[in-house]
């Protein structure tokens, strides 16, 4: 889902609210989890998840094309970590409705 559909469905659900509007707002929340980021703060949205800045210190590296040595500079990376909330209804709404080959008897057990 790219952003414009995301602001599509939320207007589906919120016909009242003007698609501008909706557009304005998820850009603001996408813009304060940014300038938080860039600030070397956390942005934590309760039973979604949280954003944080991982740093990757300096390194030699290697081109592989050339086999060449090169400088790989210091660089600081996004890092999403799915809340708890959101992994529980991801595997509630994906579990599968068999059971699986651990829980079913074994073939054969009559059980006395």
């Amino acid at each position: 889902m790219v952003k414009s559909e995301l602001v599509q469905r939320i207007a589906k659900h919120n016909p009242r609210l003007y698609q501008r509007d909706l557009e304005n707002i998820v850009n603001a929340i996408l813009d304060e989890i940014v300038a938080a980021l860039a600030r070397g703060d956390r942005a934590e949205l309760r039973g979604f998840g949280a954003f944080s800045v991982r740093h990757r210190p300096a390194r030699a590296g290697r081109n592989p094309r050339t086999g060449k040595h090169v400088t790989v500079h210091q660089k600081c990376l996004p890092f999403f970590k799915a809340g708890k909330e959101m992994r529980e209804r991801l595997n509630r709404e994906n579990a599968a409705p068999e059971m699986s080959a651990a829980s079913r008897p074994a073939a054969g057990f009559s059980g006395s």
